[in-house]
């Protein structure tokens, strides 16, 4: 049986008067491909976040498609209308390389 891997994406989602707002912070070294290595001189290939995905209750509310242009451990907020304590956030990453994560809470 495979071992779930942790997801490294922490999500805050709460309600207040009636529009939800969603925090994450995403962990990911979101290297630009520009950058040469100290001690070798070589190229750190790119390796960033080119999509990122967020569900409530399945619904998609956002899609953002990213590039080499941001930070290393990016974070997202955004606000949706509507929600209710108990609603599942989900926000889903891929990136350059095919590696993903996907993270959940729910709207407290």
């Amino acid at each position: 049986m495979a071992s779930e891997k942790k997801s490294k994406i922490k999500i805050r989602a709460r309600i207040d008067d009636g529009v939800t707002t969603v925090k994450s912070l995403m962990t990911h070294v979101m290297e630009t491909g520009q950058r040469k290595d100290k001690k070798t001189n070589e190229p750190i290939p790119a390796h960033f976040i080119k999509e990122v995905t967020a569900k409530w209750n399945d619904q998609v509310v956002m899609t953002a498609l990213w590039s080499g242009g941001v930070s290393k451990n990016p974070y997202l907020s955004f606000k949706i209308k509507g929600g209710k304590v108990g609603d599942k956030i989900e926000i889903k990453w891929t990136d350059n390389q095919g590696e993903s994560d996907i993270g959940t809470a729910e709207i407290k």
